[in-house]
């Protein structure tokens, strides 16, 4: 879809907390792109969902764009192309989970090929990665905020650099493009980027040199907590060819039902990626003051170790970040989730509710402690997702619980066991 050239100059809030200028267009192709009124017979504003099998062919082995649903589907291909145009890529390939598209490119190496990727990672990436090692993959594990450690952990077998614009769940802000340049410089590997937090709205990795950018479609793509969903997008044709092979090879597609979920909810996505940067930069100072908390992991405050990157690569943040409650005590964190009133607990992210989770024992816990410390995965690490609600009601909940960490008589054997569940 062509650009349109908007005449709003007013500074966004992003912009007057210091991120880099958003660029014009991104809210008005999420509604539009891959949506032509023209492309069904009917002309509805609103893409139809294709729920047919199969298509006719007018003869045998004359195939016309779509011929089996596995393959192809025009509510699928609506919602592929809009995500390719919000990340100014050639290419979008939808999956049935982020999980799904995490195994499908790694899939797209041969035996033997090298993998160089963090442990501070999203637990679902590690789990992937592990089964990569299982079937003969090389897996080695660095600290990116160290070019030297990338350098030297390149080898000529080395095919796959897997990283994340913010590591999950500590907040780390990768270099995106010094990684790329080093990488494409050094090798012809490719770098994977995991951009789920911020979504293209905030940064395009693309554009910062990634050959891949990777999506969960079930936080902020979806955005209502209500759809499994995962994506990549790219731009080399080699590199599509063999990850739809392996969308269809797998059967890992995202049905038509979900895409047009999917597709329902971008069209709110510039709304929904304001409030939740406004409102999450708000709580995060909020955190930051309170005497309860030990440390913030939010990009966009100064405190931050990687704020500087993060105003030079995004134009904004999202709702997750992470802080630390004083202490790194089990028990004071219980009685923190203990004193909320209307915040859930929950392993994801990116609804427009907050919600919490507790990393060492929500995502984390087949990790040993040695381990966990080493990732900052510890016993006062708390991760929020801000939600669209009103700031002043997120942070009141959230100001009673760490006020009543230090007081005693609560009853936590109720949540303890609870999360032992999960």
């Amino acid at each position: 879809m062509e650009q349109l050239n908007g005449t709003c100059e007013d500074l966004t809030f992003n912009e007057s907390i210091g991120y880099k200028k958003q660029e014009k267009g991104l809210a008005t192709q999420s509604i539009h792109a891959g949506q032509k009124p023209e492309n069904w017979m009917c002309r509805a504003i609103i893409p139809p969902i294709f729920t047919s099998v199969c298509y006719e062919q007018t003869i045998p082995r004359n195939m016309n764009d779509f011929f089996y649903t596995r393959l192809g589907n025009p509510t699928r291909s609506v919602l592929e192309e809009c995500l390719a145009a919000l990340d100014k890529a050639k290419y979008a390939v939808t999956f049935s989970s982020g999980v799904s598209a995490i195994m499908t490119v790694i899939t797209t190496l041969k035996n033997g090929d090298g993998i160089i990727a963090s442990k501070q990672f999203y637990s679902g990436t590690l789990d992937g990665l592990a089964i990569a090692e299982r079937i003969g993959f090389d897996v080695q594990y660095i600290d990116f905020t160290d070019l030297k450690n990338l350098e030297d952990a390149l080898k000529p077998n080395t095919k796959l650099i897997w990283t994340e614009t913010c590591m999950n769940p500590t907040m780390q802000v990768m270099d995106i493009k010094a990684i790329s340049d080093l990488v494409h410089t050094k090798s012809d590997a490719v770098v994977v980027v995991d951009n789920t937090f911020l979504t293209p709205y905030y940064c395009r990795p693309l554009e910062l040199g990634a050959d891949i950018a990777l999506y969960s479609l079930t936080k902020y793509f979806s955005g209502h907590s209500d759809i499994l969903g995962g994506s990549v997008t790219m731009n080399s044709d080699e590199l599509y060819k063999t990850v739809r092979y392996g969308q269809g090879a797998f059967g890992t597609m995202l049905s038509p039902f979900d895409c047009y979920l999917v597709n329902r909810s971008v069209k709110t996505l510039a709304l929904r990626m304001e409030k939740h940067s406004e409102n999450s930069f708000k709580v995060a100072k909020f955190l930051e003051s309170h005497p309860a908390v030990e440390q913030v992991n939010h990009p966009a405050l100064k405190s931050h170790k990687g704020h500087e990157i993060a105003m030079k690569q995004f134009s904004g943040h999202s709702g997750v970040f992470s802080f630390y409650l004083k202490g790194n005590s089990h028990e004071k964190a219980i009685k923190f989730f203990k004193g909320l009133r209307f915040i859930p607990i929950c392993t994801s992210l990116g609804g427009i509710e907050t919600t919490l989770a507790y990393p060492r024992e929500m995502s984390h816990p087949k990790f040993s402690d040695e381990d966990c410390f080493a990732m900052g995965v510890t016993y006062g690490l708390v991760r929020i997702s801000v939600g669209i609600e009103e700031c002043d009601d997120i942070i009141n909940d959230l100001r009673d619980a760490l006020d009543g960490i230090e007081k005693s008589g609560k009853n936590v054997e109720k949540i303890i066991t609870k999360f032992e569940r999960l």
